[in-house]
C-alpha cells in the first residue's frame, strides 16, 4: 500500500497564489493524495474561490488570522483524523513539479528513521536558482541559513541530512508528530519550522533534504527584502530560538551577536530612510525581553501608530500556547 499523503496549503490572502499553487498540485503524479487548505481569515474571498474552483479540496475557513503555525496545526490535526501518514505543509505562494510529492514519500520509505523531509526549493522565475536546498543552524553566529540560496543548482548539493526545512514545503510522518508534538503557536511566524525539525532531531528522528523533489517559491532570499511586520518576527523569534536551543557553552555569545545584530540593523534602518523597519526591529527586542510571543500588533511599527498604542503594547502578556 502506498503511503496516504495530506498536501496541507495555508492561505492568507493571495487568492490567484492560491489558486495556481492548487493547480500544480492537482498535476502531481503521486497516486494517494488528501487535498486540505486552511485558510487564515482572509479578506480577498480566498475561501470561496477554492470551493468554487476545486470542490475536491477539504477548506478550513479560520475566523482569524492563527499565523503560519497555528493555522497550520489545525491542518495538521485534520489531516491525521483524516487518515494521513505523512503531511506535506506547503505555503500558498509555490508551486510543486508532478514529481515532488512521489520523490518525497520514496526517500521518506528507504529510511525509516526520517522523520521529517524537503524538496529543493528554487525562486520564482525560470531557471533552477536555488531558494533553499536544506537549511543549516549556526549557533556561534545565531543564524540560521538556507544552504545554497541564490546560487545556481549544478547538482552540487545532494541528498543528506540537514539542521532544518524550509517552510515554504516540508513533510512530516505521523509518526514523528506523534513523538516530537506539533509547531510552537508562540512563534506565530518565521523560525517555528527550524524550532520544529530541531524537536524532531531530539525525537531520534532524520530531518533529510531530497534535491529530486523539485518546488518553486515566490519569496525574498535577502534580509533586506523583508518588510517590516516580517522583520519583527524574523527578529523576536531568533531571539526565542536561540534562547530556546542554543547549547549552553554557546547561548550567551549567541544571544550576544543576535541582540547586536538587532540593534545594528534597527540604526541602519534608521539612517537609510526606513523608520518603519527601524521601529519594528526595536519593538521585537523588547517583546523578546518581556517574552512576549504570539502575534503581535502591527500598528507599533506604522508611522501613523499613536502613542497611546505604543504604551498599552508594551505591557507584557503571557505567551500564547
Amino acid at each position: 500500500m502506498t503511503p496516504r499523503v495530506a498536501l496541507l496549503v495555508l492561505s492568507y490572502n493571495g487568492v490567484d497564489l492560491t489558486l495556481n499553487c492548487l493547480a500544480s498540485l492537482r498535476q502531481s503524479d503521486y497516486p494517494d493524495l488528501d487535498f486540505i487548505l486552511v485558510d487564515n481569515a482572509s479578506q480577498d474571498n480566498t475561501v470561496e474561490a477554492v470551493r468554487a474552483a476545486y470542490p475536491e479540496i477539504y477548506v478550513i475557513a479560520s475566523r482569524e488570522n492563527l499565523g503560519y503555525a497555528a493555522g497550520n496545526n489545525v491542518g495538521v490535526q485534520a489531516a491525521l483524523e483524516r487518515g494521513a501518514t505523512h503531511v506535506f505543509l506547503i505555503n500558498n505562494d509555490t508551486t510543486l513539479e508532478p514529481d515532488c510529492v512521489s520523490a518525497l514519500v520514496r526517500t521518506a520509505q528507504a529510511n525509516p528513521l526520517i522523520g521529517m523531509l524537503g524538496p529543493m526549493v528554487y525562486t520564482w522565475d525560470t531557471g533552477h536558482i536555488i531558494s533553499s536546498a536544506g537549511g543549516m543552524v549556526d549557533w556561534s553566529h545565531a543564524d540560521a541559513k538556507n544552504v545554497g540560496a541564490g546560487e545556481n543548482d549544478r547538482g552540487q548539493y545532494v541528498a543528506r541530512s540537514v539542521d532544518f526545512i524550509n517552510g515554504c514545503g516540508l513533510m512530516v510522518t505521523r509518526t514523528a508528530i506523534e513523538r516530537a508534538g506539533m509547531l510552537d503557536a508562540n512563534f506565530f511566524m518565521y523560525w517555528e519550522e527550524t524550532d520544529w525539525c530541531l524537536r524532531v532531531h531530539a525525537a531520534g528522528f532524520e530531518v533529510w533534504f531530497e534535491p529530486a523533489a523539485p518546488m518553486r517559491h515566490k519569496a525574498p532570499i535577502h534580509h533586506q527584502d523583508l518588510g517590516p511586520t516580517t522583520l519583527y518576527y524574523v527578529t523576536r523569534n531568533r531571539l526565542f530560538f536561540f534562547a530556546r536551543h542554543a547549547p549552553l557553552h554557546l547561548k550567551v555569545i549567541a544571544l550576544a551577536r543576535a541582540l547586536r545584530g538587532a540593534y545594528t540593523g534597527a540604526r541602519r534602518h534608521e539612517r537609510e530612510g526606513r523608520p518603519e523597519h527601524a521601529q519594528a526591529t526595536r519593538w521585537a527586542i523588547i517583546h523578546a525581553f518581556q517574552r512576549r510571543w504570539g502575534r503581535a500588533d502591527a500598528n507599533l511599527w506604522r508611522s501613523d501608530a499613536t502613542d497611546r498604542s505604543l504604551h498599552s503594547a508594551s505591557k507584557p502578556s503571557a505567551p500564547k500556547p
